[in-house]
């Protein structure tokens, strides 16, 4: 039986089940649970009607259960074994992580790219909607900006070791530096620094993705106040940061947390240009170093992580929610 049948089979099968569950669900509840007669039938009714909602949210809310808390759930309870899962060790991979230099190294690397990757892919992509929206050819630079996003991490890692290349004929940087007569080095080495280089790259990538949302919004902005602020005298700084900035404060604040969670999972490039060394290291990194000889350490880390980023996400809905309505 080839792949595309047995998907089709498999639908077929998952559609009926529903059919026939919401079918027989309906049944039990109005003819057995609360039945429409007796003593009371219209506080049945209402009874049927209070429960119903729910049994079509069942299946669900028993998906998002099974795809997404018992994971989670599993995940810690994998986080208190130790290396093979054979010996319960409680909380003692989170100590030995709390102990470990280079977890707090890479704790402390992950805080960097979010205090700088997403308020500059922000402030970068507003600066551009704004631009763009104000030259002829703003179209053409818009897609210019956006085509990163189509490469992928990887990509953009390998364009940008070119870039950072040690070679004076190969490496842009090195390449200026020769030419003012100082020596070449290798950026990627450069203790502390290294870790602003590879945060260019994913702030070259996400430019264009804050441009193309926060450009939408700024033309959503009503005519009336920006002619309103103009007839009072604003000039066009006024008009920017006073009143177009906090008109769209919402969406900035959601394209801002996007990134954020990006940036608190984002791993190929660090993996691609560094693999974590000279002291670039992240938590995603430091958790692949773990990943196939201790699960214990690996899905501590993976946990942490996960602690991490749920604020962000909580937030994050918070405002998309704010924005719609």
């Amino acid at each position: 039986m080839s792949p595309i049948l047995q998907g089709l089979i498999t639908i077929a099968l998952g559609v009926g089940g529903c059919v026939a569950y919401f079918y027989a669900a309906n049944i039990v509840l109005d003819k057995v649970i609360f039945p429409p007669s007796g003593k009371d039938p219209g506080r049945n009714i209402n009874r049927a009607n209070m429960v119903r909602p729910w049994l079509f949210l069942f299946p669900a809310i028993f998906a998002l259960g099974l795809y997404l808390a018992y994971p989670v759930v599993g995940s810690f309870w994998r986080s208190l074994f130790n290396r093979d899962g054979g010996t319960f060790v409680g909380l003692g991979n989170y100590e030995r992580l709390a102990m470990d230099p280079s977890f707090r190294q890479a704790v402390f690397n992950n805080f960097l790219w979010v205090l700088v990757v997403p308020a500059l892919a922000t402030f970068l992509g507003l600066l551009a909607a704004q631009l763009t929206d104000r030259i002829k050819w703003g179209n053409i630079a818009k897609s210019l900006i956006f085509m990163p996003m189509a490469i992928s991490f990887v990509g953009a890692s390998l364009i940008w070791k070119f870039v950072y290349a040690v070679n004076p004929d190969i490496g842009m940087i090195n390449a200026i530096r020769v030419a003012f007569h100082m020596q070449p080095l290798d950026p990627l080495q450069v203790p502390f620094w290294n870790n602003f280089f590879l945060m260019v790259i994913l702030i070259w990538i996400q430019t264009g993705f804050a441009m193309v949302i926060l450009s939408a919004a700024l033309r959503g902005i009503p005519e009336e106040t920006i002619e309103a602020a103009v007839l009072d005298g604003a000039n066009p700084f006024q008009l920017f940061f006073k009143i177009k900035v906090p008109q769209i404060m919402p969406t900035i604040v959601v394209v801002w947390t996007t990134i954020t969670i990006l940036v608190l999972k984002v791993f190929d490039i660090v993996y691609a240009t560094t693999g974590g060394n000279f002291g670039t290291q992240i938590l995603p990194s430091y958790m692949m170093q773990y990943m196939f000889r201790d699960d214990g350490r690996a899905t501590a880390v993976a946990f942490v992580i996960m602690i991490i980023v749920l604020p962000v996400m909580i937030w994050n809905i918070i405002q998309a929610r704010r924005e719609t309505r």
